[in-house]
C-alpha cells in the first residue's frame, strides 16, 4: 500500500503529494489499481471529496475537501480560475527564457469513460505561461544533432484543460520527457537508459488558493523527490530556485 505524504491539513481541507502513477479516484478501466481517494479512506478514515485532478503520471500537490460544502466552494474557486497552480517539467530542447502558450485545445476523450461523448466538440481556450529555469546538454546524438538538449521549465496554466501542459509543450516543439502519449520516444529512451526514468517528468509543485472558511491565502508546496533531485543534479540544476 502506498503511504500518502500529507502536505497540508485542517478541519476542512487536506493536500497530499501524489506520487506519479497513482490514480486520483477509482477507475472503471483499472478497478484494482490504487487510488488516492481509497487510500485516504483507509489511512485517514474519512471520505475525501475531489476538487481538482492530476493526470495519473503527474506527481505533486493534490487537494481534497473533507465535506460537500467545502468541496463545492473549492470547485467553484478552481472553475473561476481563482487558484494558481505551478508545475515543473523537463522538456526536449532548449526552451526560450519565457513565454505564453495561447492555443485552444479540443477535449481528449477516453475510449471507455467518454464513449458516449460527442467527438466533434469545439476547441476551448487554453493558456499556459512558462519560464525556463535551466538548460542542459548531453553528449548523446539525436537525429542530425551531435548532442541532446533539455530544459527545466516552470509552467503556470491559466486554464485547466485535460493534458494541457503536456499538449502545450508539444505544440511549441518541446515535449515533456517521459510522456508516452504526447512526447518523443527517442528522448524518453535516452532518459530511461541513462537515468532509469520510470515516470513522466511533470510535477505539480505549488498550489495557491483562498481558504473557503476564513479567507486566508494558503500556499501548498511539494518539493521534487530524492530521485528527481538527483536527476536535476546530474543535469546541473541542483542550485535552481524551484518555487520563486
Amino acid at each position: 500500500m502506498t503511504e500518502l505524504n500529507v502536505l497540508f491539513e485542517d478541519d476542512y481541507l487536506l493536500a497530499i503529494d501524489k506520487p506519479s502513477g497513482l490514480l486520483v479516484h477509482p477507475s472503471p478501466i483499472e478497478r484494482r489499481a490504487e487510488n488516492a481517494v481509497a487510500l485516504l479512506r483507509e489511512q485517514r478514515d474519512f471520505k475525501a471529496y475531489t476538487v481538482h485532478r492530476l493526470d495519473r503520471p503527474t506527481s505533486g500537490v493534490l487537494l481534497f475537501a473533507k465535506d460537500p460544502v467545502t468541496a463545492r466552494a473549492m470547485s467553484e474557486q478552481f472553475a473561476a480560475r481563482q487558484t494558481q497552480k505551478t508545475y515543473l517539467c523537463v522538456c526536449r530542447g532548449h526552451t526560450p527564457d519565457e513565454g505564453v502558450i495561447d492555443y485552444p485545445l479540443k477535449e481528449e476523450l477516453d475510449k471507455v469513460a467518454d464513449k458516449l461523448a460527442n467527438p466533434d466538440q469545439v476547441a476551448k481556450d487554453a493558456v499556459s505561461a512558462y519560464r525556463t529555469l535551466g538548460h542542459a546538454e548531453l553528449d548523446i546524438p539525436s537525429g542530425k544533432f551531435l548532442t541532446s538538449r533539455y530544459s527545466l521549465v516552470e509552467v503556470k496554466p491559466e486554464t485547466g484543460r485535460k493534458h494541457q501542459i503536456r499538449r502545450h509543450m508539444k505544440h511549441i516543439f518541446h515535449p515533456i520527457v517521459g510522456d508516452t502519449r504526447h512526447g518523443d520516444g527517442h528522448h524518453n529512451r535516452i532518459f530511461r537508459d541513462k537515468y532509469d526514468l520510470q515516470r513522466l517528468l511533470l510535477m505539480a509543485t505549488r498550489l495557491e488558493f483562498c481558504h473557503p472558511q476564513n479567507g486566508e491565502q494558503i500556499t501548498v508546496v511539494a518539493e521534487p523527490g530524492e530521485w528527481e533531485q538527483s536527476l536535476f543534479a546530474c543535469l546541473g540544476w541542483q542550485d535552481v530556485e524551484l518555487t520563486a
